[in-house]
């Protein structure tokens, strides 16, 4: 069995000046950073193009059939999520409040340095993703694989997230995680990077990821738009009954995160929709 991953950023790394989330200055570093992306069987990989397309033919005056979630229309957008809703895509997304990571400490200088924080919030999405496809092997009594296909981010080095991948792999980290990658699917050797605009994998991918940014990230007006996430609720990947950390995972998790009501009540219904009847 192979399944594939697609996976896409929205927001930044940066956390020396984060934006204001209530004046609607603009400038300055998003407050959230969320790396997700969607995760398929390799029968489904096979339609992607498909989608893409079938998404893309809804906009009679686009030019291209290139899929970028920031160039949409709210009505376009709305449209775009409706349609992975109805596919069999899985949806994952791990979701970094930066402001918690100005402690004046340790913490905050390690996640200055350029690639920490992509790194890391890798890793916890890789966790997910494979827990997810060693489940799926072990109902279906199959070996599987997970190939991940990461869109290009300009200054970011893939060689050394693939290094270290490969110390986590090796068991040579100085402090041992509490939960790991399930090396028995995957391989560092399994990572691809491409051009967003070449893959429609891709490009699904950031449908997703921009859906989930929109409802924690706070506009120009300090306002949330939760509704692109909440169309893909039944999409996200679950554990235990729950979509909370896994398709949806907060850092700090949602018992301390600093959320405030309209987030917190996004969350939760999330949580709600995923859980109702349905498909």
């Amino acid at each position: 069995m192979e399944f594939y991953a697609y996976i896409d950023e929205a927001g930044d790394e940066g956390i020396t000046k984060l934006r204001d989330k209530k004046n609607g200055e603009p400038g300055g570093q998003s407050r959230w950073l969320v790396l997700g992306g969607i995760l398929v069987s390799s029968e489904t990989d096979k339609t992607l193009p498909k989608i893409r397309d079938e998404i893309v033919s809804l906009f009679p005056k686009k030019k291209g059939r290139d899929l970028h979630f920031r160039e949409l229309k709210h009505e376009q957008k709305v449209v775009a999520v409706d349609t992975i809703a109805s596919k069999r895509i899985g949806v994952c997304g791990i979701c970094s409040c930066k402001e918690t990571l100005l402690d004046g400490g340790k913490f905050e200088k390690l996640f200055q340095q350029k690639g920490h924080l992509y790194n890391y919030l890798t890793r916890l999405l890789l966790e997910r993703l494979t827990t997810a496809v060693a489940k799926e092997s072990r109902r279906a009594g199959a070996q599987a694989r997970l190939n991940v296909v990461f869109s290009r981010r300009m200054n970011t080095d893939y060689h050394a997230m693939r290094n270290y991948l490969i110390l986590m792999r090796d068991g040579k980290e100085k402090q041992q995680p509490i939960r790991s990658i399930n090396w028995s699917v995957f391989s560092p050797d399994d990572i691809w990077v491409e051009n967003h605009s070449r893959w429609a994998g891709l490009q699904l991918a950031d449908v997703a990821t921009s859906s989930i940014f929109n409802a924690l990230e706070p506009n120009f007006y300090g306002k949330y738009e939760p509704r692109y996430a909440l169309t893909l609720a039944k999409r996200f990947l679950s554990s235990n009954r729950s979509l909370l950390d896994c398709g949806m995972t907060l850092i700090p998790r949602f018992s301390s995160c600093p959320l405030d009501n309209d987030q917190r009540e996004f969350i939760k219904e999330l949580q709600k929709m995923w859980q109702a009847p349905g498909p």
